[in-house]
């Protein structure tokens, strides 16, 4: 028999019984969407957070000193560490949360830094109007602050702030700048904050000790080696004790939070499985019930000539057609709801190729492995006891 006719054979059975075969096909149709919808927002995902990581600097390392019992950073600190092989910039961090930021009778709290001109390179912060710090800001301890959009919009809507005056815990500071939108993150938004000179803020908030410290490498190669020096400098101050502070650097960051959402990505697929497991097992059972309703007609195609091989493979069409389209269809509707998801939730999707062939690819796969057993059990039926079959 031709393979030819097999197909046909088989297209002529799928397309007789349209209501049992998209019903057979619902189970595909949902695994393959699961897995492009789930897999979609994964990847997304993790797109986006590489995204923002990579925008910080992959040279960036952050210093932390941990322990409330030792004390913070100095200038002199701050001056030693800028002499560490492997180091471009410094940029030393007074950070004050909840301050209460006031201009005439409206308020806003909001994340008061406090820091030199070198932070903004480091920390890729643009300039939309006005400029930022200057080292003479620095020198003079002057009241001008950098604010961002959020400061912008709460405290100057339809103004322009450059100029004008906010009020800091009783002190004025004139804005000489406005940055650029940073948008929000999971850290929260990065346009809601106020940018100080760290001479002014130590006097402010009536502290010297910096706590933070942000660095940057000479370049991408020499972020380790400069990290290396930082944590043999850190392990001498604190005399090996490791618990009392925290150097880490955006490619270790990047590294982690790639293989968290591919963590979480394959656990997504994982449950998506379970509905391709249970469309695979409804295609078997359809398959078995076709068997049995097509008993004669196996055995009048036997009679003629037909050999197991041709029925095996008869089945195995059918079974791996109706999965196939089945995925097709997965895929399409997987497309849209990812999509529609996007549009709703505001999250990043992103569907490759890959993603979409290995659905496709797979969906045939389940079709041939669920019609195996039924497509055997009919090529093994007794001609004469087919004929028989009433």
């Amino acid at each position: 028999m031709r393979r030819l006719m097999l197909f046909k054979m088989a297209f002529t059975s799928i397309s007789s019984n349209k209501i049992r075969t998209f019903l057979t096909m619902l189970g595909i149709i949902i695994g393959i969407s699961s897995v492009i919808t789930l897999v979609g927002l994964g990847e997304g995902t993790k797109k986006q957070v590489q995204e923002q990581i990579e925008s910080l600097g992959t040279n960036l390392i952050t210093v932390n000193i941990t322990s409330r019992r030792t004390k913070g950073l100095s200038d002199e600190d701050i001056e030693l560490i800028k002499t560490k092989p492997g180091i471009k910039n410094v940029a030393p961090l007074l950070n004050q949360n909840g301050i209460i930021v006031k201009s005439g009778t409206k308020t806003y709290s909001t994340t008061v830094e406090a820091s030199t001109p070198e932070y903004f390179g480091i920390r890729k912060l643009d300039v939309e109007s006005g400029r930022s710090l200057e080292k003479d800001d620095i020198e003079s301890r002057g009241t001008v602050a950098v604010i961002g959009q959020d400061i912008v919009t709460e405290l100057f809507p339809l103004q322009n702030p450059i100029g004008q005056s906010i009020n800091i815990q009783g002190v004025d500071f004139t804005i000489v700048g406005v940055l650029k939108s940073q948008g929000s993150s999971a850290g929260g938004s990065g346009d809601d904050r106020v940018i100080i000179p760290i001479t002014t803020a130590k006097r402010l908030f009536k502290t010297d000790e910096v706590r933070t410290i942000y660095i940057e490498g000479t370049s991408r190669e020499d972020t380790q080696l400069a990290r290396g020096y930082l944590e043999l400098y850190f392990n001498s101050r604190f005399k090996g004790d490791t618990s009392q502070y925290r150097v880490f650097d955006q490619t270790s960051l990047l590294e982690t939070a790639t293989k968290t959402t591919e963590s979480m990505t394959l656990m997504l697929m994982g449950i998506a499985a379970i509905s391709l497991l249970v469309g695979g097992i409804g295609i078997m059972n359809i398959m078995l019930v076709a068997v049995i309703e097509r008993t004669r007609e196996i055995g009048i195609r036997k009679a003629l000539g037909a050999k197991r091989r041709d029925i095996m493979i008869q089945f195995l069409i059918e079974s791996s057609t109706v999965s196939l389209m089945g995925g097709v269809l997965g895929v399409i509707l997987g497309y849209i709801l990812a999509n529609f998801l996007k549009s709703i939730l505001s999250m990043s999707v992103y569907i490759s190729f890959n993603v979409v062939l290995f659905a496709v690819v797979f969906s045939i796969f389940v079709g041939i492995f669920f019609g195996m057993y039924p497509a055997s059990r009919a090529s093994k039926l007794n001609p004469i006891d087919a004929l028989r079959y009433e």
